[in-house]
């Protein structure tokens, strides 16, 4: 006679659970951490250059101030006082805390806690330094007169958004806005003789170095958590 057929629990209680897929990290990510640090580095460079020569501008600054000056006119600096005062300190506290609220509630904390954390660790490191290095703006300045010139926080700021959003979002128009904000914001600020040359270029580092290296610590953090939760949901009889 052949064995009985096992029955449905004995069946259910010998079967082996499907594996848990772990979660792969970014392959991006290696390429985004060298990016961050030649950001940096080359940010730290061009401070040692501005600070070894005196705070004052350097040459390719005069030439390009020279420059802006040339092609001034009426027209122009309405249209450079727009990325101005919307890539102010108040415009980028309301337009940071809108895209905060709209990644929650697209159901991506992730996404939302490195926009935040990216805003807030160029803010803190951009500002004390810009009062610390005292770099005097130029004379004939239309915008902002405080001594506050290297780097350039409303360059800073839109690089790190510009970039977070980049990383986060993976598409080439998404770059491409995001580029061509941080273009406009650089030539706002020198068209309104509000920084240096250097100074923008200065933020724009900033910027994509804090943006780069938060990404990255949120992602390692995002995928430790992962991996946690999958070797839990594994070691569950």
């Amino acid at each position: 006679m052949s064995n009985p057929a096992p029955r449905m629990s004995e069946a259910h209680d010998t079967a082996t659970p499907p594996p848990v897929a772990t979660p792969e990290p970014d392959t991006r990510r290696s390429v985004v951490l060298v990016v961050g640090v030649l950001a940096t580095t080359a940010f730290v460079i061009l401070r040692i250059v501005v600070a070894f020569g005196g705070r004052h501008p350097l040459v390719i600054d005069l030439w390009w101030h020279d420059l802006m000056v040339s092609t001034l006119t009426g027209t122009g600096v309405v249209i450079a006082w727009i990325p101005a005062i919307v890539g102010g300190t108040i415009g980028m506290i309301v337009i940071g805390i809108v895209l905060v609220i709209v990644l929650l509630l697209c159901r991506r904390p992730w996404d939302a806690a490195t926009l935040a954390i990216a805003i807030v660790v160029v803010v803190a490191i951009g500002a004390p330094m810009a009062s610390l290095i005292a770099r005097v703006r130029p004379g004939d300045s239309l915008a902002e007169r405080v001594a506050t010139s290297f780097p350039s926080g409303h360059t800073a700021v839109a690089t790190t958004m510009a970039v977070v959003f980049g990383l986060l979002f993976r598409r080439w128009y998404v770059w491409l806005a995001g580029a061509a904000w941080v273009v406009a914001m650089m030539w706002s600020r020198t068209y309104l003789h509000a920084h240096w040359l250097s100074d923008v270029v200065a933020g724009m580092l900033e910027g994509i170095a804090v943006a780069t290296l938060v990404w990255c610590a949120v992602e390692a953090v995002r995928d430790r958590r992962a991996a946690r939760l999958t070797k839990r949901e594994t070691a569950v009889p």
